[in-house]
């Protein structure tokens, strides 16, 4: 198998946190908004419906403010008895119209908590439903602590650019309302204020394309340091058996390192943006105020069309050149959010455009079966315990086929696939060469050899695990690419050399092999295994609360229980990867009594390196470098005095 894609592999981060924003940006963009619109459609648009009203309410307001100095309070000021009733009514009008945006703001930031974290929890389901599809040599090509940020790390920056899309569209309906309205209030300062918002567009963008080369450096040195930490994590008995903690703490140190200097990059730019065009938008404010008044004043003694301004209209253009400076800050600062948000799409979204296992072509099935007194089998809805594989015909009907456990392999070659990713530019090393192996129905067929002989291989291109390259695999005489890999795998009962437990009781540990099983199904198959003493003497036997991969048990224990899983789903087949390598020479004789018992009438696939477990084998299948170069009985290979005679006394 291929090592798990080792963090320090990679590509070094400092030459490619230079790297420039992907040129798939835009469209990781618009893939995320469509994701949006597909599954909250009619919210969006009543957020849109509420930001328009919001953003007309507030441009009412700086209006009328020109009318409320020239209209109401300058001809006030000339009144001996003022009459402030019809300020007073105007005033409860424009306290209405604000009163309606403010609601709108609130209903519109209320529903985009709703859709920002929808869509989160809806990608987040798509990812890991999407995840469940791949193949294994995606997992064996990346690190598991990377992936694992893509759902904490990569998927959360999403939940703000997601949050201020409502801010964004708000910003640029204000900035097209405000245009609009300081055109027809003066000519003269608002092409003083667009000369002015061009220059700060102009700084934001290159701020912005310079903090893009760190936030997607920052986005992958965030899943190389979770990487490291799950690896150190999982090893950390060996780390300490092989005194690697200074060595461990000085990688981690890099690896903060680089993500600590590619984070303090991203944001050294990003907060530099905000200043500039708060500072900028001040400047504007000022040039505005100094010319605005030199114009109110015909200070410049210009054609009174284009200088004449009222203190109210200045007053009015002074608030609009505030509402139009504001928002293009927020776009340029939503503008980081939206690169951030890139990076950890692009990642997301890798995630989801790995190629799923593919049946292809495939429509066998295997089902259920029972056999008529005329001999011929029939389909069954329950469990028979009898199997069968349901082969489809030219003329669309279908025709049953015992399941007896055949496997045959002609001429098979293979060679583990390369990570484009760290191995780019190497040739596959092949790993099997020619292999013919010929079984019978109940038999028990043992693989011995080396450490990198090709054994665990057999059994993953067993399993389609994997996709050969040359030569072809039948199971039961049907080439194993027309059945469907679901119903391959069901066929097969695995126990790996690596036991997993579950977060969970023991009996629901049991009960994965087969969701449906009946408590006393569970404890008729650990009792098969010789489970059951040992799991009663457990503190609550059987509801016994497992955790940290069963760290309460030992491995042997463990490894009782994962036998007891594959008992419990009652196989028609079994693969027995090192099935007993943890359990002491007592534990295994009863083990193996159970297993015996397990096997009767199942074909049976052993990987083993201790040879005494196999004696007993059919055929022995001896290999080495990737070719089978023994085959036949215990007591023939014995005879022959070569390489199984050679691992089996140590001569």
């Amino acid at each position: 198998m291929p090592p798990t894609m080792n963090m320090r592999g990679q590509r070094d981060p400092q030459r490619h946190a230079m790297a420039k924003m992907p040129a798939g940006g835009m469209k990781t963009i618009r893939r995320l908004l469509g994701y949006v619109l597909t599954n909250y459609r009619w919210s969006l648009a009543a957020v849109l419906v509420c930001i328009a009203v919001t953003s007309v309410t507030t441009l009412t307001s700086s209006l009328f403010t020109k009318t409320l100095i020239d209209d109401y309070i300058m001809p006030l000021t000339e009144q001996e008895q003022p009459d402030f009733s019809p300020l007073a009514h105007a005033l409860l009008i424009l306290g209405i119209i604000l009163t309606v945006g403010a609601l709108c703001s609130y209903i519109h930031s209320r529903l985009m908590i709703n859709v920002s974290q929808g869509t989160l929890r809806r990608l987040r389901y798509d990812v890991f439903g999407h995840m469940q599809q791949l193949p294994i040599k995606y997992f064996d090509q990346h690190a598991h602590g990377d992936i694992m940020s893509v759902y904490t790390n990569d998927i959360d920056t999403l939940r703000q650019m997601i949050s201020s899309l409502p801010n964004l569209v708000s910003s640029v309906l204000t900035i097209t309302l405000t245009l609009i309205s300081m055109f027809v209030l003066s000519l003269p300062l608002t092409i003083l204020t667009i000369l002015m918002s061009c220059i700060m567009i102009y700084t934001t963008r290159k701020l912005g394309t310079l903090s893009a080369r760190y936030f997607r450096a920052q986005q992958e040195n965030l899943g190389k340091m979770n990487g490291f930490i799950e690896e150190m994590l999982t090893g950390q008995k060996v780390v300490k058996t092989f005194c690697y903690e200074e060595k461990a703490i000085a990688e981690f140190q890099e690896l903060n390192e680089n993500l600590r200097s590619s984070v303090y990059n991203a944001n050294k730019v990003a907060n530099i943006v905000m200043p500039v065009n708060g500072n900028l938008s001040n400047l504007v404010y000022v040039l505005t105020a100094v010319i605005g008044a030199a114009l109110a004043l015909n200070a410049f003694g210009v054609p009174t069309l284009l200088s004449a301004l009222s203190i109210g209209t200045l007053v009015s253009f002074l608030t609009l050149v505030k509402n139009f400076t504001r928002p293009v800050s927020e776009v340029s600062q939503q503008i980081n959010s939206i690169i951030n948000a890139v990076a950890g799409a692009s990642r997301v979204f890798n995630i989801l455009d790995a190629e799923k296992e593919n049946d292809g072509d495939a429509d066998v099935t295997l089902v259920n079966a029972h056999v008529e007194a005329d001999g011929q089998l029939y389909e069954a809805k329950e469990e028979t315990g009898t199997w069968a594989w349901k082969v489809p015909q030219e003329d669309g009907s279908f025709r049953l086929q015992r399941q007896y456990g055949e496997v045959d392999f002609f001429g098979v070659d293979f060679s583990y696939p390369v990570n484009e990713e760290t191995e780019s530019g190497k040739q596959p090393k092949q790993v099997l060469f020619d292999i013919f192996l010929d079984t019978d129905a109940g038999q028990k067929i043992a693989v011995v050899g080396g450490t990198g002989a090709g054994k665990t291989t057999i059994m993953n291109l067993i399993n389609r695990f994997y996709d050969i390259q040359d030569g072809k695999i039948e199971y039961d005489h049907i080439p194993i690419t027309t059945i469907r890999r679901d119903d391959l795998r069901r066929s097969l009962g695995m126990v790996l050399q690596e036991t997993h437990l579950f977060t969970g009781t023991v009996m629901e540990n049991i009960r994965y092999g087969k969701l449906n099983a009946t408590d006393e199904e569970c404890i008729a198959a650990a009792k098969l295994v010789n489970a059951d003493d040992f799991i009663r003497r457990l503190p609550n036997g059987y509801n016994t609360l497992l955790s940290g991969d069963g760290s309460n048990l030992s491995q042997g224990e463990r490894q009782l229980i994962a036998i007891a899983r594959t008992a419990v789903a009652n196989p028609p087949a079994l693969i027995l990867d090192e099935a007993t390598s943890s359990i002491d020479t007592r534990t295994e004789r009863l083990v193996q009594e159970g297993m015996d018992h397990l096997m009767q009438g199942r074909s049976t696939f052993v990987i083993a390196h201790r040879l005494s477990t196999v004696r007993n084998a059919d055929i022995i299948i001896v290999m080495d470098h990737g070719r089978i170069i023994e085959r036949g009985s215990h007591d023939d290979l014995l005879a022959l005095k070569g390489k199984y005679y050679q691992l089996y006394t140590g001569k």
